[in-house]
């Protein structure tokens, strides 16, 4: 050959590796950097929360002198007020530390004093004067801007109500007010209760009526109590005592108090110190002189009949003094816990995950939260006051709560659960992978039940004992099933065939009975004609002709006698049977559906791949099977699948791999509902569809937005390491019974 022709090959070959080498580092490069993308997203919800000290200044020296009760900053932390003995709300720039603006809480009369004050939310505080009344005071801050677009901040206070004095001094005052009236509670001595509440009623003219309802409770436990809360609308009173004891009553009923709980909460009798109520008011957040903070809330009891008793649920962090006060955030679980020694805790409370702990040179003497979560203000000595600027997007994620049962606000026990939003404002989202993990499992298992038998078997049928004529005929059509856009197949799913299921189920159900037992019949009378020229032809590769139609009557036929064998069996409805004595429900968009419609998309896959892969076995192997006596049977059990088996099991698993992650199909045919339930009856929520579901409706950068990525990560990873196993095994199977 001449030498430029060689010289011309050599160069096509080399730069045809060179290009298809180029090509797979190509490809190897753009997955991994897919994965860099979406890892990138998901990854900041596992850092670990940040704070840091951004301003610290000094108090006016004229509060220096005063006793400061509460403390709290605006949301843009740049305004930080405190309220003293006096009654003064005092707000002082954080920048300059100069007093911007002094609001009386209400006209003073001369030496009348606050003696405590309890912070109801951010902004709203209950005031106890030394002559025994109390008020409720809220700070607005509004936002305006000037002609220079610079924001201007208007402060002003609203007296939300007022509770007159009564003969006695109190020792602990704890008032709420809502939209129907206030409650006022008043603890006299060591045990003794007075509830005062004030209803408004309008009638249907608009006019508006007021009661007052007075309850005393009498030494309602044999310690002294040294705790007291009440919910955001007064209906729910809390009280602990100093050797550890949780009492709740119910106020729902003006003037008749309901004691609900009396329990031991701690075996060591230590004293419960504080109570607060956190964001939904359902969960009691509880500190005690151990240092120990819990948080409880009422769970269903062994009585039934919706009884709920208070029980402990999570336990925080521990402080290395008592607890001296517990700030619950109003954004979301995250509660902020002071220890007497003057170190800060901040807790996740659902997740029990511990987010910081704040600790200074100078011991913190109280403490409040912002509004957004991201700032707290504490009072130290001589007047100090510190400002921290928090970074925690995502307090609620931790490995726990991603793959773990968590117990949830009004759950009977922890669970996995898939909640991402509600209509309500206290809403807890609940992010658990676990069931979307299991529902892609689900969902997968179901479709290869359904798939890789049909497939398998096909191929086998196809390639081995069908005509030539046949092949050419039945591999292009099932080839062509590939090419059906998945939205087609989910599109038919849940609007024909799931109605169709539904209606004829028991037909359905009676099909697997009477398919092969059609199937056994056809074979005892094909036995005595198998030696006639027409039986010989059609068992040449031509046995679909007879069994195709007969299959398809025994279907007809288990159809038309389904509504009998419902009656019969089922008392004529058999989802209110399976109900009644199986205790499931059918959903109608089912893991049946799933198997047929996301089966339908996985058997071209598995069908083209291993016929290929038994078409390719030596036509020699064969024969010589066949020369030593074997029947084709035998020869394709013994011969032609140990050969074709690493192709076989490739495409196995690349149709494992199809059906992992596979959208739309299930996205449409299932009920979408993130269950864990085996049962067939009821559908599942895979990886692929949850994300198609919450991704546009996914605030970008917030928590459900990265938890989203978090689980194309996953889907990721699951999909790698089933095609990693996948060529481990081929390779092995293929050293075992060489290339062909």
């Amino acid at each position: 050959m001449d030498k430029k022709v060689l010289r011309k090959i050599k160069r096509n070959d080399s730069l045809a590796a060179l290009g298809i080498r180029a090509g797979g580092v190509l490809v190897i490069a753009s997955v991994i950097l897919i994965l860099l993308l979406i890892g990138k997203e998901a990854l900041p919800l596992f850092y670990a929360p940040q704070a840091e000290l951004s301003k610290r200044f000094a108090l006016p020296d004229e509060l220096v002198d005063k006793e400061i009760f509460a403390l709290g900053v605006d949301e843009y932390r740049e305004i930080v007020y405190v309220v003293d003995e006096l009654g003064q709300f005092t707000f002082v720039n954080v920048e300059n530390g100069l007093i911007l603006k002094r609001l009386q809480a209400e006209s003073v009369e001369d030496g009348l004093r606050v003696t405590a004050v309890e912070r109801i939310d951010t902004r709203t505080y209950a005031l106890s004067w030394n002559d025994g009344h109390l008020s409720m005071d809220q700070v607005a801050f509004s936002i305006d801007y000037d002609a220079h677009g610079k924001r201007v901040m208007h402060i002003a206070l609203h007296q939300l109500g007022r509770f007159e004095a009564g003969q006695q001094i109190a020792q602990r005052l704890v008032a709420r007010q809502s939209d129907h009236g206030a409650t006022l509670v008043r603890q006299f001595g060591s045990s003794d209760l007075e509830i005062i509440q004030q209803v408004e009623e309008e009638d249907l003219f608009g006019n508006v009526q007021s009661s007052r309802e007075v309850s005393v409770l009498e030494g309602v436990h044999p310690d002294p109590i040294s705790a007291v809360t009440l919910n955001a609308d007064g209906s729910m009173l809390y009280a602990g005592t100093s050797h550890g004891a949780l009492l709740r009553w119910d106020l729902s009923t003006p003037g008749e108090p309901l004691l609900l709980d009396k329990l031991q909460a701690f075996r060591d009798r230590r004293a419960i110190t504080s109570l607060a109520l956190m964001l939904g008011q359902i969960s009691l957040a509880v500190g005690d002189d151990g240092g120990l903070v819990t948080v409880w809330f009422p769970t269903p009891t062994e009585e039934g009949d919706g009884h709920k008793r208070l029980q402990l649920i999570h336990t925080l962090s521990r402080h290395d003094t008592p607890v001296a006060a517990l700030v619950p955030s109003l954004r979301n679980r995250t509660l902020v816990s002071l220890g007497r020694g003057g170190v800060v805790h901040l807790d996740y409370s659902t997740s029990e995950r511990h987010l910081l702990t704040l600790v200074d040179n100078d011991p913190v003497l109280m403490c409040d939260i912002s509004q957004r979560g991201d700032g707290l203000v504490a009072l130290q000595p001589n007047g100090q006051v510190a400002l921290w600027s928090i970074d925690n997007p995502h307090p609620e994620i931790s490995f726990s709560s991603l793959f773990s049962r968590v117990w949830y606000e009004s759950y009977s026990k922890p669970e996995w659960v898939w909640q991402s939003s509600s209509a309500s404002d206290d809403f807890e989202a609940k992010m658990s992978l676990t069931p979307l993990i299991y529902g892609t499992l689900k969902g997968t298992f179901y479709a290869m039940i359904f798939a890789v038998p049909l497939a398998l078997l096909g191929a086998v049928y196809t390639s081995q004992f069908g005509s030539k004529r046949l092949r050419e005929l039945i591999k292009p059509s099932v080839e062509i099933m590939a090419a059906v856009p998945s939205v087609i197949i989910g599109f038919l799913a849940a609007l024909w065939f799931a109605p169709l299921l539904e209606t004829h189920f028991p037909g359905f159900v009676l099909s697997l009975l009477i398919v092969p037992l059609v199937f056994l019949l056809l074979l005892i009378l094909w036995q005595p004609m198998r030696d006639r020229p027409w039986a010989k032809y059609v068992e040449s590769g031509h046995e679909f002709i007879v069994m195709a139609p007969l299959l398809v009557l025994a279907v007809a036929i288990a159809l038309q006698l389904g509504p009998w064998f419902e009656q019969l069996l089922f008392d004529g409805n058999f989802k209110l049977w399976l109900f009644s004595e199986v205790g499931m429900r059918y959903d109608s968009r089912n893991s049946i559906v799933i198997s047929f419609a996301l089966g339908f998309a996985v058997i071209p896959i598995i069908f083209t791949i291993t016929e290929d892969a038994l078409s390719n076995v030596p036509q020699s192997l064969k024969a010589a099977s066949l020369a030593l006596g074997a029947s084709r049977w035998q020869t394709v059990w013994r011969v032609v699948l140990p050969s074709a088996s690493p192709g076989i099991f490739a495409a196995v698993m690349i149709g494992l791999g199809r059906a992992v992650g596979e959208t739309m199909i299930v996205l449409m045919a299932t009920g979408n509902t993130p269950i864990m339930d085996l049962s067939i009856f009821n559908g599942m929520r895979p990886l692929s569809a949850n994300i198609a579901v919450e991704i546009p409706e996914a605030p970008h950068g917030d928590t459900l937005y990265r938890v989203l990525f978090l689980s194309a990560v996953l889907l990721f990873i699951l999909t790698f390491i089933l095609n990693t196993v996948a060529e481990v095994v081929r390779h092995r199977l293929r050293r075992k019974y060489g290339r062909f």
